[in-house]
This record gives structure tokens, C-alpha cells and sequence, in this order.
């Protein structure tokens, strides 16, 4: 059977109430929490005391946190080891993270060694980053392999995220997800976007055109999926429950406790 992970952020408390009923109600098995840096004393308890399964998101480099960069290596070693207290606590077998950007994938690499934990999970990336600035390490399959078997850490793919670096680069979005799945994800992100863009837009499934008749056969039966859209309420998270029963009707989720 699948898990279904709801994507938000530790200082999204306005989301713990509806979160609990999202659980309660089987539309979520786990909390996919971002852990934004300086948080965790204010906050962590406060998710530990929903007792929901979490997978902690570690920052990227918009907040600080980019093994790319030599330079960053302190801050990156204070932000992993807040993400990593927040795994602590709220019992997360999975920390994930990204691979940097405007640098070199073997600087990740060593900063990724010095770091290591077990928990530690790396996310394929874009080619482009969000505003088309910066060249993203960890876009392609050779990449994130190499970080696999050099690292020792585990591997979360997301769809979007392949599509969008496939088409930067002019090749065929579903041989390069085949490369990807090769390495044996731990679990999967899945949004909606432009099928043919390159920009990352974490749309609400259905709110793009990306081919999902396509991507469903990537969708193993035991798969941790994690929706990473947008939510558009303040304190509702009925666009999550939309984003799921979208899942079901396109044939993705055939699970008994979605009604």
C-alpha cells in the first residue's frame, strides 16, 4: 500500500489541527516537515506532540544550506545538524536533501561525507534553479549515482524535478526517469507543472499539464510519496485532499482508505 506525505513547513502551526484531521481521516500516512532553520527549539515538540510519522526536509540553499559552495561549509554543518534534531525528535527515517547549486557536485560530495548520517536521503534537482539563474547540482542520474554509491545516502526522486532537467538539456523526460528509478528511490516527490518547462512551480495536481498517464507507471505499490504543492489557505488544507483524490481518479492510488 502506498503512504501519502503532506508537505509543510515547521513554522506552518496553523496547519497542525488540519493536518491531524487529514491523518486521522487516511489522506496522509506521514508529515513531510521542512525544518526552517531556527526553529526547532520553538517549535519541534509541538509536531512531536501530533505523534503523526514525520520525514524531515533539511533547508536549501534559498535558506543557507548548500554543499555546492566550500565557503558554506560551517553554516551547512550547523543547518544539517538542526535538521538532523528535528529528525531526532520526531523519530524521522529519512532527512532529505538537496545537493546545492552554482558549484561542483564533488565539493558535495566531500561535505556530504563529512556530515553523513544514515538518515540522510539526496533529492534530484532542475538543471535551472527557480529563477533561472543558477545551474543546480544533482540535475542528472550520473550525479545523484555517484553521491549514492560514494556517500552511502539514500535517494528521494522527484518527477517534477527530473521532467524539468530533462527538458533543459533536450532529452526524452521518460528515459531520463527510467535512468533515475535504476537507482532505487527510497521515495518520491510529485507535483504538477508545465510538461514542457523547465521551471520548478509546485502547481496543485491538475493545475498543469503534465502527462500523469504517463508518470503513473512509476508509482510502485509500496511507494512513500510525498505531494509537494502549494497550499492556498491559511489554515485549511483542503487543496492537499483535492491533490488527492486527483491521485485516485487518474488511476494512481488505488487504496481502500481513500473514499
Amino acid at each position: 500500500m502506498c503512504k501519502l506525505g503532506l508537505k509543510i513547513w515547521s513554522i506552518n502551526l496553523s496547519y497542525i489541527n488540519d493536518a491531524m484531521r487529514l491523518y486521522e481521516q487516511g489522506f496522509c500516512q506521514y508529515i513531510e516537515l521542512f525544518a526552517v532553520p531556527g526553529t526547532y527549539n520553538d517549535v519541534a515538540q509541538k509536531w512531536a506532540n501530533l505523534k503523526i510519522p514525520c520525514v524531515i526536509h533539511a533547508p536549501h540553499f534559498k535558506q543557507g544550506l548548500n554543499f555546492a559552495q566550500k565557503k558554506s561549509f560551517d553554516l551547512n554543518k550547523k543547518l544539517a545538524a538542526e535538521a538532523l534534531l528535528f529528525a531526532d525528535r520526531l523519530n524521522s527515517e529519512f532527512v532529505i536533501f538537496h545537493p546545492g547549486a552554482d558549484g561542483d557536485i564533488h565539493q558535495t560530495l566531500e561535505q556530504i561525507k563529512k556530515i553523513f548520517d544514515n538518515r540522510m536521503v539526496i533529492e534530484n534537482k532542475p538543471y535551472f534553479s527557480l529563477d533561472g539563474k543558477l545551474v543546480c547540482n544533482g540535475y542528472s542520474p550520473q550525479d545523484i549515482e555517484m553521491l549514492i554509491k560514494e556517500a552511502g545516502v539514500g535517494f528521494c526522486l522527484d518527477f517534477a524535478h527530473a521532467i524539468f532537467a530533462a527538458n533543459a538539456l533536450k532529452l526524452n523526460k521518460i528515459d531520463f526517469i527510467k535512468q533515475f528509478m535504476k537507482l532505487n528511490p527510497s521515495m518520491f516527490h510529485i507535483t504538477d507543472g508545465q510538461w514542457d518547462g523547465v521551471f520548478d512551480e509546485h502547481l496543485n495536481l491538475g493545475h498543469g499539464d503534465f502527462e500523469f498517464d504517463k508518470l503513473k507507471t512509476f508509482f510502485l505499490p509500496d511507494s512513500m510519496i510525498t505531494i509537494e504543492t502549494k497550499h492556498n489557505f491559511e489554515s485549511s488544507l483542503n487543496d492537499f485532499e483535492d491533490d488527492v483524490f486527483f491521485l485516485k481518479n487518474k488511476g494512481i492510488l488505488n487504496e481502500p482508505w481513500i473514499k
